[in-house]
């Protein structure tokens, strides 16, 4: 037997969110859940350096398996040492399978039991990718947890092709670990899917868990379903997932989104959320978005949050933000960029202290009173705190 390369330990409770310790043997790092882990497609977050994120209190960074197979491609990665001296990063990184590209390059793809064909978007060349090629792939990037191959519907898909995608993500996890050559380096955790069936998703849960892998996800969500379907399935999949075991929910991002599904039992979470929307020059703040490219700001010489630490908000204002922006300057894409994550990263680190200090659901309170100052929260948000006994005041 080797020693495990994640350990996963469970530290506070508070109702049913969760403050946990994860580490990384041979990165000799341990991050802290719940966290939100940047998603750097080709393995950096556009605009930024990793100087910035280790800055900005980033914890674990997200690289795409279909993205990195196609170029710079993983044989020329691990010449380089593995993704981690590639992109110069010693913290932790998780790869996506590619089986989201089933969904977001649904045109450029056919799904077949051996795997997925994509057509390049860059140069139309096709490339089969199957469970034993993403394992492949992922063994030669080296990440700290790898991801499972799964068959990846829209969430708003319906019928037979839901549960056919249900019944291939667990024959599919079978091949994946037989193909697995780096356990004893890498986690690999499989995804749970199902859509929005709570007997597909039962069915996911239980032929997966027989699995025993380091970790599960939460698959599947997050594609424009309703949001009181959402919480819904987040929470019943959390409740029954293994609580010794990391529960991760893919493609999850908004700062609401965070706190409400951290509080049904998630330890981490991803989304290009935070990097996106400053591409459109959205700054994410404790009092909400705001839209900087707006003349409202052309004289607002204030940061763009008070209550933010980043070197963006310690050295420059809005107006000059604004500026930047409104004169195509790729600078002010980047210093929104770095705020947006660093406000992420300390969105969760108070969700992380006051569950430690059992504050937890007074810290959800205030946050829905700054996000919402009007009182008018949505009621999807306001029913699933309410099924965790955190009840919102009026």
């Amino acid at each position: 037997m080797f020693e495990p390369p994640m350990k996963f330990e469970v530290i506070k409770t508070c109702g049913r969110a969760r403050a946990c310790e994860m580490t990384f043997r041979l990165r000799n790092w341990t991050a802290q859940t719940p966290m939100f882990m940047q998603v750097g497609t080709q393995g950096t977050v556009k605009g930024l350096i990793s100087t910035q994120l280790y800055q900005s209190g980033c914890q674990v960074i997200l690289g795409n398996t279909y993205h990195l197979t196609l170029r710079p491609g993983p044989e020329q990665i691990a010449q380089h040492g593995g993704i981690h001296k590639f992109v110069n990063w010693n913290r932790g990184i998780l790869t996506d399978s590619g089986g989201f590209q089933m969904v977001s390059l649904l045109k450029l793809s056919e799904m077949t039991e051996e795997g997925v064909t994509f057509q390049s978007p860059h140069d139309g060349t096709k490339m089969l990718l199957t469970p034993e090629r993403s394992i492949e792939c992922q063994n030669l990037i080296g990440a700290d947890i790898i991801m499972a191959l799964d068959d990846v519907v829209c969430t708003t898909t319906e019928g037979p092709r839901v549960e056919e995608a249900t019944h291939r993500t667990t024959r599919w996890i079978d091949r994946c670990i037989a193909a697995h050559k780096r356990p004893h380096e890498q986690s690999l955790f499989a995804i749970i899917q199902g859509g929005l069936d709570e007997r597909l998703r039962d069915i996911s849960l239980n032929q997966l868990i027989e699995r025993d892998t380091p970790g599960y996800a939460i698959g599947g969500l997050s594609g424009g379903e309703e949001k009181s379907k959402f919480w819904r399935i987040v929470s019943y999949c959390a409740a029954r997932l293994p609580a010794n075991k990391p529960r991760y929910l893919m493609g999850v991002g908004y700062p609401l989104d965070l706190v409400v599904c951290s509080a049904l039992g998630v330890d981490m979470f991803d989304c290009v959320y935070a990097s996106r929307t400053a591409r459109f020059g959205s700054a994410l703040t404790s009092i909400g978005l705001l839209k900087l490219r707006h003349s409202e700001y052309k004289t607002d010489f204030s940061a763009i949050d008070a209550k933010c630490s980043c070197y963006c908000c310690k050295n420059y204002s809005r107006s000059y933000i604004h500026f930047l922006l409104t004169h195509n300057s790729a600078v002010g894409v980047e210093l929104i960029t770095l705020h947006n994550v660093t406000y992420e990263m300390y969105l969760m680190q108070q969700i992380r202290e006051s569950i430690h200090s059992n504050t937890f659901p007074d810290f959800v309170r205030s946050f829905m009173k700054s996000y919402h100052p009007d009182g008018k929260y949505p009621d999807w948000a306001v029913e699933a705190l309410a099924s965790v006994d955190i009840l919102l005041e009026n």
